[in-house]
Formats: C-alpha cells, structure tokens, sequence
C-alpha cells in the first residue's frame, strides 16, 4: 500500500530537523544528533529504578520498571535499538514504560556496550548477562523467573533473538517469549526490501551498512549465529516469538525469513507486518496509529506468553 500519511508526516518532521545522516558523522555525533529527534513519553509506572548489575566487562547500566500493584510480575528483558552504535535508557523509556503497563511487567531496560568502542559480541554478551540476571534476581525485583521474556528492536531485537539462541545453548534461562520488532537477523543488503527501500523512509541501506561495519569486527563475523541470527543452522527449541515488521523498511525481508524459519523449525510465531509503515514505527505511538496498534499488539502477545491475557 502507499506510504501512510502519518508516517510521512513524521518523515516531514524529522527532515525539518535538518540532522545529517548518521553514515556521514561519527559515533558521538550520531548519538549527539538522535538526541534531537523528538521521543514520545510513555505512561507513568509504579517504580522505576536505575542500578548497575555485574557483566561479563564493566557493570552494566539497567533500568527497571515496575508496574503497579502486588507481583509477583512477569519479566520482560528489553534491548533498545540504534544499530548497536546509539541509543540508551532514555531513547529506550517511552517504550519501555509502555510495555510495562501494557503487559503488565517488570522490565529491564539494558544499556548495553556500544560499538565501535566494544565490537562483537560485547553487545549480545552485555544482553545475555543481564538476561540471566533478571532470572537470579527476579525475587529483589518482584518478578517471577518462570515467566522471562526478552524482546528489543532493530537492533535491539537482533540481540533478543541472539539471546534465545544463547540461552538455548547454554542451557541459560528458560523464556517464556521473545519479542522481535524489525529485527536486523542478516547482512545482506541484497534483499527486496534493501533495495526497494534503499533511502527516503528514515533507515537506510548506507545507515545498515554504516552500522554493521562498527559492530563487527571483520564481515566473516556475519556468519556467526549470535551476530546475524538467520545464519542459525537450526532454529528449534527457541521460544515462541513475535515477528514485527514495517513495509518501508529495509529490514522488512529479513524479519519475515527469520520469523518464517521459526515457524518451519516449529517454533509458535506470529508474523505482523504493518503495511504502509517505516522502520521506527513501533516507538512513534504518539503520532502513528499504527505505531499504537502494534504496542497493544506486542502488549497482548506478551500477556498470552505469560499466562495473564
């Protein structure tokens, strides 16, 4: 279908800032400039909390958001988004207050290491420590350790999937879900959606490109499950999942062949593409009615995962 006019508008806007792209700035400048964007609050929670929890490098910054009422609640995991280059618990708050409520949840926010100043797999070793974390915890945070679930977005959801498979082969925590909205799964900028949506809709394929070549170390990397999760040999035993996608997208097609490979290696997985939408959509509730469809959408596969729909 045709671009959705609300998610034009909010192209408009974000044009009007005048911000260079982050692929022609450095990493400090891209933070610097994504400050600028405009970030919808999300809803007030009971608590919320700012600690530092021990990591596999330096102790890791968490936020924890806790719903109202008695608990114990179920955890969810959240890794924010940026191309593993920016981002934080402020860009990641709004979300993050919203899935809360929604699900009604604790959930750990985590502000893992960026690249390029920590490459792979510093990012998913920060997410997987602070998944197990939440497990050993969960009692201090009034949380229930046999309802976990992880879930992030673009990249933040890359590094949920990562944390499935390594919880898997680890014989790490067991998790109820996990929550993938636009996750980046491959590099491979040879997709449909890659070339379709090339530049124009926010992300872009110079954007991808400009964030894979912090993240890895050399491309090799790419065929390591935990960096690029649809090189996974075998996709059995993973939580069920939640597939978000946005036509627009460059990381459209991606996202649907791991949600399809989930599915084949008899994982339960719903696939929602969200036609007319641009990668960001999920965090744009304020303005996208799209963007509030796929928050409830989200809200309500977490509560079926955990036994409270």
């Amino acid at each position: 279908m045709p671009l959705d006019p609300q998610a034009q508008s909010v192209l408009d806007v974000v044009a009007a800032l005048n911000l260079p792209p982050n692929h022609t700035v450095s990493p400090a400048e891209a933070r610097a400039n994504a400050k600028m964007r405009p970030q919808a609050e999300g809803p007030e929670v009971a608590k919320v909390e700012d600690r530092t929890i021990p990591g596999p490098g330096p102790e890791i910054p968490v936020r924890v958001y806790t719903p109202a009422g008695p608990g114990p609640f179920p955890i969810l995991v959240w890794f924010h988004g940026g191309g593993w280059v920016v981002g934080d618990l402020d860009s990641a708050d709004g979300t993050a207050r919203q899935l809360t409520v929604g699900a009604n949840c604790v959930t750990v926010s985590v502000d893992y290491r960026l690249a390029p100043e920590t490459k792979f797999p510093g990012a998913s070793d920060d997410c997987y420590a602070a998944t197990v974390w939440a497990a050993q915890h969960a009692g201090e945070l009034n949380g229930d350790a046999s309802r976990l679930a992880v879930g992030g977005d673009s990249a933040g959801g890359n590094l949920a999937a990562a944390v499935s498979l390594m919880a898997r082969d680890r014989q790490g925590p067991a998790l109820a879900f996990q929550l993938l909205i636009y996750p980046v799964t491959d590099r491979n900028f040879t997709t449909v959606s890659y070339i379709d949506n090339a530049e124009g809709y926010l992300l872009s394929k110079a954007g991808m490109e400009w964030y894979w070549d912090h993240y890895l170390s050399a491309p090799s990397e790419a065929s390591n499950p935990y960096a690029a999760p649809l090189q996974a040999a075998d996709l059995s035993g993973l939580p069920p999942a939640l597939v978000v996608t946005a036509e627009y997208d460059p990381l459209c097609d991606e996202g649907e062949a791991y949600g399809a490979r989930l599915k084949a290696a008899g994982t339960p997985t719903v696939c929602t593409r969200y036609d007319g939408m641009i990668h960001g959509f999920f965090g744009m509730w304020a303005a996208l009615d799209k963007g509030k469809q796929a928050i409830d959408e989200a809200s309500a596969a977490l509560r079926k995962a955990f036994g409270t729909a």
